[in-house]
């Protein structure tokens, strides 16, 4: 299986991305160690009348690495995106680091969006979470480079995302493939995940704290609860801390990647927030 949404990739100020559909705009961030292909279930289910897009962050898909290596630097990646098609009453969404991209995002202009939906994903506090630090100690140690041969092994690199799917022998070995190569097959691309894994701190994300609990824009805080990065304690964070969110959906057991491999479930949260 090839990208299957290849017909609809576009690339402005550097980033790539896929639009596809008429309607509403819905845009969709994901973190590291994965690309704009996590939401190919939902674009299929949301497509036909709702605008989808789908945003490939620098230094992940076919985004080369670009910008500042930090989660400020892949904030400015959206924006960049949201300015230059002029994009306005954005239903955003966002997984794992892309939901701490979508916090920055969301706190910058309010005004811009729609609704917010967080699956599970980092916050402050929790930047990163305990089970993901070993990545982060590996990145320090300049180790990255040295995973490469993983990002032509798709067998052996689904041993390491079966912590965020349920059901990994499932997903076609070329989206993992799509996952990996960007950060672990060039000396580039692994500098930059090695720095902007190394610039990840509990703390980072309290500057916008004050924004977003006062940010009164519709959020959605669906998470699943089989997630061994995000706990569910952090989903009631979240509710607790921003005015707009009213309470957390469950995913029963479901899985960081949730958004993959159970997106019909996800498709149906999204579409009784947006009404």
């Amino acid at each position: 299986m090839t990208d299957e949404f290849a017909a609809h990739r576009h690339a402005v100020g550097g980033i790539s991305y896929i639009d596809v559909g008429q309607g509403p705009v819905t845009l969709f961030v994901h973190g590291v160690f994965t690309n704009g292909r996590l939401w190919r279930n939902c674009v299929r289910l949301l497509s036909d009348h709702r605008r989808c897009i789908s945003i490939d962050l620098p230094g992940h898909g076919h985004t080369p690495p670009l910008g500042n290596p930090s989660v400020w630097g892949l904030a400015d990646a959206v924006d960049t995106v949201i300015r230059e098609l002029g994009l306005r009453d954005i239903h955003l969404v966002g997984n794992d680091t892309g939901g701490a991209v979508c916090q920055i995002v969301l706190t910058r202009d309010p005004g811009q969006f729609a609704s917010c939906v967080l699956t599970n994903c980092d916050t402050e506090g929790n930047f990163p979470p305990p089970a993901f630090r070993p990545a982060v100690w590996a990145a320090k140690a300049r180790m990255l480079y040295a995973a490469r041969p993983l990002s032509r092994l798709p067998k052996v690199a689904k041993h390491i995302y079966r912590t965020g799917y349920q059901n990994v022998s499932a997903v076609p070995d070329d989206v993992i493939i799509d996952y990996l190569a960007p950060p672990l097959s060039s000396l580039d691309g692994a500098r930059f995940m090695t720095a902007l894994l190394s610039s990840m701190t509990p703390s980072l994300l309290a500057p916008i704290r004050p924004a977003l609990g006062a940010c009164e824009v519709p959020t959605a805080i669906v998470w699943g609860t089989g997630d061994i990065f995000f706990r569910r304690s952090w989903a009631d964070w979240l509710v607790d801390l921003i005015p707009g969110a009213t309470e957390v959906v469950e995913v029963p057991e479901a899985r960081l990647f949730f958004p993959d491999e159970r997106a019909r479930e996800l498709v149906d949260a999204l579409e009784s927030h947006w009404k």
